[in-house]
């Protein structure tokens, strides 16, 4: 089983910056995309943004340009830096793991709430 670590939520005012990191347990070799997805309060949960153990990324729209995730060489460590934050940023953030025996793996989310 995939354990997740997630840090680096808080409470921050509009135009300020914060850094989501997720740590997954076992071999890096072992798993091919990370990412993080986000649920607003009374919406869908949304992809943010991903990244390949090749190094391809994937951002939503609404974040491109203000966010960046990057994944430490060799290690099951994803970053999400999110700078320029809105409220509408406001949201309990999850990461995610594609694991290549187990599937897909979810953290227990961590809130970020920005205000205005």
């Amino acid at each position: 089983q995939v354990q997740l670590v997630e840090s680096g939520g808080g409470l921050v005012q509009a135009g300020g910056s914060l850094k989501l990191s997720c740590a997954a347990s076992g071999s890096p070799f072992s798993i091919t995309l990370m990412g993080w997805y986000r649920r607003a309060p009374g919406k869908q949960r949304e992809l943010v943004a991903r990244v390949t153990n090749s190094g391809t990324t994937t951002y939503a729209d609404s974040v491109k340009g203000r966010f960046t995730i990057s994944r430490e060489n060799g290690k099951n460590t994803v970053y999400l830096q999110m700078n320029s934050l809105k409220p509408e940023d406001t949201a309990v953030y999850y990461c995610n793991v594609l694991h290549i025996l187990t599937g897909e793996h979810w953290g227990q989310g961590t809130l970020v709430t920005v205000s205005s």
